[in-house]
């Protein structure tokens, strides 16, 4: 008989390992990152990604304005090479980075070709795949452990994110960042640990019908993935929202079966907790990721502390993901559905 999550399973638990060499891989890359995030005849700095890789995307985007200072956006692949005026002003020079895990996406290809010709645009990639189109296409970061065979992202998307982070620290000679960033792979180590039976439990315990992610800043990209990754892997009923966006007009779905995981930030911490206090008094069961757990977030029903407080928010990005993947991951397995090979889907997008 086939078991379920053989190949997802391992994968969420071994992302610590290839964040360390994602680390070693960036460090080791800073001709790719002169010549492309330190070059400032761009007017703006275009992340392009398809899925998951448009998540990514959204919290790559969010780290480079933060650290650099400079435009940075974030759009899905089909944008670009659909609807690329409506997007993008014509006038500007644009660095475009596609985001693709297996390099082979047909709209991040598509989006890319469509510019390749163009005198104001510069192409560049990363992706988990060296000998991808994409990586022959243009020149690429590698994330060199993180390939899979599971259909749904899980340490590609947190090592990818997190090696585009390094490379923009590094392009912005921003030490902190740096700093803070060489240390996330040790606390990763714990956290992947400690997620695994905490969200086992809260799965056993509970039967939500409904699952709601919400997050903000280089968060949001990650309250999406969440919602992402427990569609595909158990295909429950989920959405995501920015924090406070969630409070006007989306809140009235929420009732008792409802499950509401909020991803704090210290930098609107306290209205996020306000926004998660309001949705328990209306039913929801409140799951809080944090860094660090507080009185003010005794009134939730769990509180999932990942540490690293004294990290900026960008740099502690990637220690949310292990908790939001095994959420999907359980959810699955309590459904009897295996979460290695979801139902209408391929790990290639190929149109």
């Amino acid at each position: 008989m086939e078991q379920f999550g053989a190949k997802t399973y391992p994968e969420i638990s071994s992302q610590t390992e290839a964040l360390e060499a994602a680390l070693a891989a960036a460090e080791s890359s800073q001709e790719w990152i002169t010549k492309y995030l330190c070059n400032d005849a761009f007017d703006e700095v275009v992340f392009i990604g398809s899925g998951s890789s448009f998540y990514q995307a959204q919290t790559m985007a969010s780290t480079y304005r933060v650290w650099t200072g400079r435009t940075a956006s974030a759009w899905p692949s089909s944008e670009v090479f659909l609807f690329r005026d409506q997007a993008l002003a014509t006038k500007r020079n644009y660095l475009l980075i596609g985001v693709s895990r297996s390099g082979e996406s047909s709209e991040v290809i598509l989006a890319l070709k469509s510019v390749s010709d163009l005198p104001n645009w510069t192409l560049c990639g990363i992706t988990c795949y060296e000998n991808s189109t994409m990586a022959q296409l243009c020149p690429c970061l590698v994330s060199p452990k993180g390939k899979e065979e599971s259909t749904v992202m899980t340490k590609s998307f947190s090592s990818m994110t997190y090696m585009m982070q390094v490379a923009t620290a590094i392009a912005a000679k921003h030490d902190k960042a740096v700093e803070d960033l060489k240390s996330v792979p040790q606390l990763s180590a714990a956290v992947v640990k400690s997620a695994d039976g905490f969200v086992k439990n809260i799965i056993d315990t509970n039967d939500f019908n409904k699952y709601i992610y919400l997050g903000m800043g280089a968060y949001f990209g990650l309250a999406q993935e969440a919602c992402l990754k427990i569609k595909e892997m158990s295909y429950v009923w989920t959405e995501s929202y920015g924090t406070l966006e969630f409070r006007h007009g989306p809140k009235s779905v929420v009732d008792e079966g409802t499950f509401i995981c909020v991803l704090l930030s210290e930098q609107a911490k306290d209205y996020e907790i306000k926004v998660a206090a309001e949705m328990k008094a209306y039913g929801a069961s409140v799951l809080l990721i944090t860094a660090e757990r507080t009185a003010e977030m005794d009134f939730a029903d769990a509180v999932f502390e990942i540490g690293g407080k004294q990290l900026s928010d960008e740099a502690r990005s990637v220690l949310y993901l292990p908790a939001l993947q095994f959420l999907g991951y359980y959810c699955a397995i309590k459904k009897n559905v295996n979460p290695d090979n979801p139902r209408n889907l391929t790990q290639v997008v190929i149109i």
